[in-house]
């Protein structure tokens, strides 16, 4: 079974370092942060989340910047190379919906890639719902994991 492709925000990846009780669903985030971690999903970015949240960290909270934006830097998030029909999906997703093109690069991902864009922004999902591969951070759930050892059948005596 394939493992689960999500592509998280910029949104979402600011709740994993952000202090929690300023943040809605921030423990949907870290439940987010840990199916990363234990590789339960995959997560893919474009490579302009670093710029998009570092600049929300530094001008909110610039004492800590280089701390918080260098323990994100450590979890070694894949980016997905840029590519013309990554382009393409995003300017349409951008003109179709009225939306920013910083939220269709995220999204225009998670479609051409068969995964899930998880926000935090609603307004967005409801914006776009129709075109799919969209869930806002409230509503997303961790796969199912599988027992590691089968059951055993339990015999009818």
């Amino acid at each position: 079974m394939p493992i689960p492709l999500v592509v998280p925000d910029a949104s979402v990846l600011l709740k994993w370092v952000l202090p929690s009780d300023d943040e809605p669903d921030a423990d949907k985030a870290l439940l987010l942060r840990a199916a990363i971690v234990d590789e339960a999903v995959r997560a893919l970015l474009p490579a302009l989340w670093l710029y998009e949240v570092g600049n929300t960290i530094a001008r909110r909270f610039p004492t800590h910047a280089s701390e918080w934006l260098s323990a994100l830097m450590k979890f070694d998030l894949e980016e997905a190379p840029r590519s013309h029909p990554w382009l393409a999906k995003t300017v349409d997703l951008t003109r179709r919906f009225d939306v920013s093109f910083y939220d269709a690069a995220y999204h225009a991902l998670a479609l051409l890639h068969n995964g899930v864009f998880v926000t935090a922004d609603t307004r967005y999902v409801n914006q776009v719902s129709e075109s799919g591969s969209v869930i806002a951070l409230s509503e997303w759930q961790p796969p199912r994991t599988r027992p590691s050892r089968p059951r055993r059948k339990r015999s009818s005596s």
